[in-house]
């Protein structure tokens, strides 16, 4: 138990509440988007987290939340929200959560967008970060991605093989990571693929030119991951995403707005210098 943060969690829930209440009032509402990765019992990596905690985490945002689809948030994003709202997403492609944690949100109807990582999901071989570590962990099958996708799952792209876009400065290599995971997977799922989620999703993981790279692929936004919360008259192509751990006060700390995090600075980019071309207008 982090007693700290729970007694700071308490301390600052006035502050929180009138915030909320004044951001309402302006029908500006934040837009949290959560990451997700692996849910599981085994505790294999520092991403995984147990089935008995998702659950309390998914029972708790829904009672405070409007839990709502990207498209819902970006919607809100460029229009006005009155409500407090989140949007869940999953990176990788992991198979163990399709034990429970995704029958878990299909029952609920919960809207989820999935971002996989094409070549492991499509030719069945573990992430490089898991090797990495010595492990060893299952990958979604097309099979899966294709159930989740007919029980209403939105399939993102996470990358062709999971590189660390923030190192590459080969436009066209990143065009391979972008637009080739793309087809590959619009073609195997018989799909749309819409969105797409920067691996690794940290400052130093992105880079300019892949946003306009995911621009021109077709993409209608991307996805970091290094916190940060989505409020109407923000950039709704760029949806800042906050990782979630293996426990609830995290969650409960980020998602109601930590005041000490409101004025987190954004990932800066302009899409006419890096892609004269492109005819995606950001707001």
């Amino acid at each position: 138990m982090n007693l700290p943060l729970h007694l700071y969690y308490q301390a600052s829930r006035p502050l929180r509440w009138w915030n909320g209440r004044r951001a309402a009032a302006e029908q500006r509402s934040p837009v949290a988007v959560l990451c997700f990765h692996r849910i599981a019992d085994d505790r294999a990596n520092s991403w995984t987290i147990s089935n008995r905690t998702f659950v309390r985490q998914i029972s708790w945002l829904r009672e405070h939340f409007d839990l709502i689809s990207l498209e819902e948030a970006q919607w809100r994003i460029r229009t006005a929200n009155r409500r407090p709202a989140v949007s869940i997403t999953f990176d990788d492609g992991y198979a163990d959560n399709c034990r429970h944690a995704m029958p878990l949100l299909i029952e609920q109807r919960i809207p989820c967008t999935y971002f996989v990582v094409a070549r492991n999901v499509l030719e069945g071989v573990p992430f490089p970060h898991d090797l990495a570590q010595g492990s060893i962990l299952a990958t979604n099958s097309l099979e899966q991605l294709k159930d989740m996708a007919a029980a209403g799952i939105e399939i993102g792209s996470h990358g062709k093989t999971h590189a660390d876009l923030g190192s590459i400065a080969d436009r066209d290599e990143i065009r391979f990571e972008l637009h080739s995971s793309l087809v590959d997977l619009q073609t195997a799922l018989g799909r749309a693929v819409r969105y797409f989620a920067f691996p690794f999703g940290h400052r130093e993981n992105l880079n300019v030119a892949a946003f306009s790279v995911a621009a021109e692929a077709g993409y209608e936004a991307v996805c970091s991951a290094y916190g940060g919360f989505n409020f109407p008259g923000d950039d709704a192509f760029h949806l800042q995403r906050i990782a979630v751990g293996d426990d609830l006060i995290h969650l409960k700390n980020w998602t109601t707005v930590d005041p000490r995090k409101l004025n987190t600075p954004r990932f800066t980019y302009n899409l006419e210098e890096a892609a004269p071309c492109s005819a995606i207008a950001i707001s």
